[in-house]
């Protein structure tokens, strides 16, 4: 079984929130800002650059909010013959402190935007929805 340890940030402003589009091999939504974390990386280092890549803002990472653990079958990775994946998503609570909102190029994101908390699009991935009840901000 494969591991991929990867690090989010969840960024509000007020009543909206900062989201990334993933968009890689034909699947899509929109995601919190974050990814994988390089060999020997801290977490937190790693979700402040992994935003500063997605989204253009310069950030700093705050309090853990949580880690979530999901064991994703070999049928829904992109190469089924690899077997399952075992993902450990870090999430922080983050702030933007500098920069400019900018859009990825190259990469497995297409674009950055902010939505207001009560109308966040409904094409996204389950990880936005965690880390909302992490940060005490869902809105069932």
């Amino acid at each position: 079984m494969d591991i991929r340890v990867a690090a989010y940030g969840v960024i509000t402003d007020g009543d909206r929130i900062l989201l990334a589009h993933w968009n890689e091999s034909g699947r899509s939504g929109w995601t919190l800002p974050g990814g994988g974390i390089d060999p020997g990386e801290d977490p937190a280092d790693a979700v402040v650059r992994e935003i500063a890549e997605e989204t253009g803002y310069a950030a700093e990472a705050g309090d853990l909010l949580g880690i979530d653990s999901k064991v994703i079958p070999p049928e829904h990775r992109f190469m089924p013959d690899a077997g399952p994946l075992h993902a450990l998503r870090i999430i922080y609570r983050a702030s933007v402190v500098g920069g400019t909102l900018t859009n990825e190029l190259d990469g497995t994101t297409d674009e950055a935007a902010w939505f207001p908390l009560g109308s966040i699009p409904k094409r996204r991935v389950e990880l936005v929805d965690i880390a909302l009840r992490f940060a005490g901000l869902d809105q069932a």
